[in-house]
């Protein structure tokens, strides 16, 4: 007998035991996990063939438009779904040909954090013409990045991993040591960004990152309300010192400041990519802390997409390792996402690296099997 229908039958069997009746056999009967697996992916038969290969059937997916255009046509993003769908795969969730998590001085489009007016003025305009494109064509949701220092990792500085893979490192004091950070997908293109110096943004306040948020929000906010798209944003990876890095206050670096963003704009459809991992970076204790974090803004619906990473260390001092092995005990975190009733994907995010498998297939497909465990386990689990 299968395991779901062996522990479905156990509960019944005991609730009849007890004499309790149908209402009782009902309430001991595990409410079921709405999680789904996912990942982000490119659109290719190669790509999508790998993901039906190991099951994964929820996406996030984005076209690059061929001019330049920082949004999709309708027409696109259809042809994207529809490549897509014969492989019996759901783009979930779009991403954007702009906003996303490159640093300031090699982003091309960066007015929106610049406060650059009135190119920013362009570009949220560009972000308007996305969400109703996407309820054209039946994408339910965008995730973004409101940021302008990217992900912050030390340069050329990875941590030996278990057997050939090698770990990312943020250690702040070490950066500052050594020569400043560099972004993790400038990986291999960039010679770094120093710190102290400043980025082309200049000095960025925390007032001044807060008003380029908020103009932002009370613009895009109220078109993704009337088309019923989600907005899943982001929060800046890792966080900095309150006085800023590079001269750059990030104010989406701190749970507190996550608590701020989503109450500046009401909505049912403003929300964040809760990426576990970045907000485990935030965190003094994240072994202890993260499952009340998950809770604070899954119970408000806020969440609207899960990048599943663990971490070892804590906030200015820590490293990305496989999922099993960091400070956050995943099953927990799992168990959370479910008893909040979180429906949407749960993605690997940030995997280790081996030279032996560059695209890094095989890493993600171990992630790919335990997040499904996970998923298959809390979903046999009483609620």
């Amino acid at each position: 007998m299968k395991r779901r229908r062996f522990m479905s039958f156990s509960s019944a069997a005991a609730a009849a035991l007890a004499g309790s009746g149908p209402a009782a056999a009902s309430a001991t009967t595990p409410r079921r996990a709405l999680m789904k697996l996912g990942t982000e992916t490119g659109i290719s038969d190669v790509r999508l063939t790998y993901l039906a290969r190991f099951g994964v059937k929820n996406v996030c997916a984005g076209p690059k438009p061929p001019d330049g255009r920082l949004y999709a046509t309708v027409d696109e993003l259809k042809s994207m779904r529809d490549a897509a769908d014969k492989y019996g795969i759901s783009v979930d969730l779009l991403n954007p040909p702009f906003l996303s998590s490159n640093h300031v001085d090699t982003e091309k489009h960066a007015a929106i954090m610049l406060g650059q007016s009135p190119e920013r003025d362009r570009d949220i305009e560009s972000f308007q013409t996305l969400i109703r494109n996407c309820a054209a064509a039946g994408v339910p949701a965008i995730k973004y990045n409101l940021t302008l220092l990217g992900v912050l990792r030390n340069r050329n500085e990875t941590l030996p991993g278990r057997g050939d893979t090698r770990y990312r490192r943020w250690n702040r004091k070490r950066a500052i040591e050594t020569g400043g950070p560099v972004n993790r997908d400038e990986i291999g293109r960039a010679a770094g960004i120093r710190d102290p110096e400043l980025t082309r943004a200049g000095r960025v306040t925390a007032d001044m990152a807060w008003e380029r948020i908020t103009y932002f929000l009370e613009r895009v906010v109220p078109v993704a309300e009337e088309y019923k798209i989600r907005m899943a944003c982001h929060p800046e990876d890792p966080g900095v010192p309150p006085e800023g890095y590079q001269g750059v206050c990030r104010v989406l670096g701190t749970v507190e400041g996550l608590k701020k963003f989503i109450a500046i704009k009401e909505s049912p459809y403003h929300g964040l990519n809760f990426c576990q991992g970045t907000v485990s970076e935030d965190l003094l204790d994240p072994g202890q802390e993260i499952y009340d974090v998950i809770r604070y803004f899954g119970s408000r619906k806020k969440i609207f997409n899960v990048h599943f990473r663990n971490i070892r260390g804590h906030r200015d001092d820590f490293v990305e390792v496989f999922p099993e092995e960091g400070d956050v005990d995943m099953l927990k975190a799992m168990r959370v996402y479910k008893d909040v009733g979180y429906p949407y994907m749960i993605m690997p995010d940030h995997v280790p690296q081996t030279p032996a498998d560059p695209a890094q297939l095989t890493t993600f497909a171990f992630c790919y099997g335990y997040i499904r465990a996970l998923i298959q386990a809390v979903d046999e689990m009483a609620g």
